[in-house]
């Protein structure tokens, strides 16, 4: 077999090696476009600029260009459709993706197929001095959540429960929303747009209804039509706030709730046109109720769930990524990794700000990854940093570390993050509570 070149948009070194462990990677060749840091560690993004850049790397490789993929949320998601069609390689449409990812476009055409499982909704201006009376006009009232047309993670996202609140979020909206309109209204120029949409451009925010429940993110991917769900995600969060304390695998919802989370997953997907791409979808479970909600449809595999699927099933689900740009039905394997459940467990505190004066040494980090065997521990924050510049922040804490860990059960595996939690040793000064 000739060796396959395969691109992938903010390839860093980590992901790199990930890449290399994947079923048939000995046939492939794997390639970066655009550095990491222009879409991974900014919240600045000269979407025209990167294309332009992509297409012209691309074009000089003087070698056939077999796929070009990416791991990542906003803006590589937005613009992997446009980059596969300039190059002639893979990739759903568009307009499909961005059914997903315009959040008001994507409301509605859900409304359209499974409205008894998404909340209320409208589309308001955070720039409009009416904005709040016509929120109420539309059949929202407090308690409500806002958040961007488009947003990557919980950012700018809010639990509105008064006017003042909502004021607040506002300013906030307002001073912040253009480092992503302004990209997203240049991705949504190309495409083919019905009028109620084109409207509401990447500068509008959205208005729903409190949904919650348990949390999780169900894996997919269309291949040639076929809609496929492979793996279900839990989503859990810390006590009382909208802050996650850590993704865990396998789900431990009921299996009736997860088999009909896959057929809404295979209903709303066939209805948008998804095709030879992978997704994920979150939802909720509302125990109390028995009520599945369909929280947001995203266009990527989770880069945050790689090594969940890796521990557990034995590669990471980039694998997915990887054989669907190359046409090929995904070979991902099951249940035959080294642990039977896995997480990615989130460190976090819960100042409004402050400035880290000391954090865990290499030393300390190697020695937690060997006393606890195949944990991976990434430190976000060094010596310096103030809190409030770590770009993709939830609007309530902030996230010191990330910790990859597997268990043979989830008892274990909480204890053993509980123990290594107590030995990751930050401190901070300037403290804004």
């Amino acid at each position: 077999m000739s060796v396959r070149n395969i691109f992938v948009v903010g390839l860093d070194e980590h992901n790199r090696q990930r890449l290399a462990h994947l079923r048939g990677a000995e046939n492939y060749r794997f390639h970066g476009v655009i550095e990491p840091a222009e879409v991974n560690d900014t919240e600045i993004f000269p979407i025209e600029d990167m294309l332009a850049r992509a297409e012209t790397q691309l074009i000089a490789f003087g070698e056939p260009v077999d796929a070009i993929v990416g791991y990542m949320d906003f803006p590589v998601s937005t613009m992997l459709p446009i980059l596969c069609e300039r190059l002639g390689t893979r990739s759903t449409s568009l307009e499909s993706l961005l059914k997903c990812e315009h959040k008001y476009w994507s409301r509605l055409v859900q409304h359209e197929v499974i409205a008894d499982y998404i909340p209320r909704f409208t589309a308001f201006d955070p720039f409009d001095n009416q904005a709040l009376q016509r929120i109420g006009e539309a059949g929202l009232y407090f308690p409500f959540f806002v958040k961007p047309i488009k947003s990557s993670g919980s950012r700018l996202g809010f639990r509105i429960d008064s006017p003042e609140d909502f004021v607040q979020a506002v300013e906030r909206l307002c001073e912040d929303i253009g480092t992503i309109s302004e990209p997203f209204n240049y991705v949504l120029e190309h495409a083919t747009l019905p009028d109620e949409v084109r409207l509401v451009d990447g500068g509008h925010c959205m208005a729903e209804e409190i949904i919650g429940g348990w949390q999780c993110t169900l894996e997919g991917y269309v291949f040639q039509g076929d809609i496929v769900p492979y793996g279900i995600v839990d989503s859990l969060r810390y006590p009382q706030v909208l802050s996650f304390f850590c993704y865990r695998y396998p789900s431990l919802l009921p299996a009736n709730i997860q088999e009909k989370m896959q057929a809404l997953t295979r209903s709303i997907m066939a209805h948008i046109g998804y095709d030879n791409a992978a997704f994920n979808i979150e939802y909720f479970w509302d125990e109390v109720q028995d009520r599945i909600w369909l929280l947001e449809i995203n266009t990527r595999v989770a880069q945050s769930h790689c090594d969940l699927f890796e521990k557990v099933d034995g590669v990471s689900h980039q694998q997915v990524m990887v054989d669907l740009a190359l046409g090929q039905l995904p070979d991902m394997p099951y249940r035959q990794g080294d642990f039977n459940v896995a997480a990615k467990f989130f460190y976090r505190v819960f100042f409004t700000d402050a400035t880290v004066s000391q954090v865990p040494s290499v030393e300390e980090i190697e020695a937690l990854q060997q006393a606890f065997p195949g944990t991976m521990i990434t430190l976000q924050v060094e010596i310096g940093m103030r809190l409030s510049s770590l770009p993709e922040q939830d609007s309530y804490s902030f996230a010191l570390a990330y910790v990859w860990m597997g268990a043979d059960d989830v008892i274990t595996l909480e204890d053993n993050y509980a123990r290594l939690a107590e030995q990751l040793h930050f401190a901070f000064e300037d403290i804004v509570g």
